[in-house]
């Protein structure tokens, strides 16, 4: 029990801190302790996205990841994060946010319309091909 109690008190203590490994202990600890702050931030991240706003999409899904989602928003995040960084020429930002999404969930599939894209789609392919 006090293990236990040890390590909320560390999740409770890191919870406003933006650093990446504690972005990643929160991405880890996420479904445990039903983490799903950043919602907000990946509704506005997405909102951006399909008007076409990349940077401010960019920081909006970065934010929440960082807060923490749920495994499938988590994988919606990174993958959204993947396609800027694809468009944007930064192939190894783009391998490394579908690595992301496919540690979630290995079953990931990209949407056929996602799958045909000339940068992001065989990228993707290749990823999911070489875990």
């Amino acid at each position: 029990m006090m293990r236990w109690l040890t390590v909320v008190a560390a999740a409770a203590a890191l919870a406003g801190c933006g650093s990446e490994p504690v972005r990643e202990l929160k991405e880890i600890f996420s479904p445990v302790f039903g983490f799903n702050n950043g919602a907000p931030a990946l509704a506005a991240g997405l909102k951006h996205y399909e008007e076409g706003r990349y940077a401010e999409s960019l920081k909006s899904l970065q934010s929440a990841l960082g807060q923490g989602l749920k495994d499938g928003d988590r994988v919606t995040a990174h993958k959204h994060v993947a396609f800027i960084h694809c468009a944007a020429n930064r192939e190894r930002a783009c391998r490394d946010e579908f690595r992301k999404a496919l540690q979630v969930n290995p079953a990931m599939e990209l949407a056929p319309a996602e799958a045909g894209h000339p940068i992001w789609g065989p990228i993707f392919r290749s990823v999911k091909a070489g875990r």
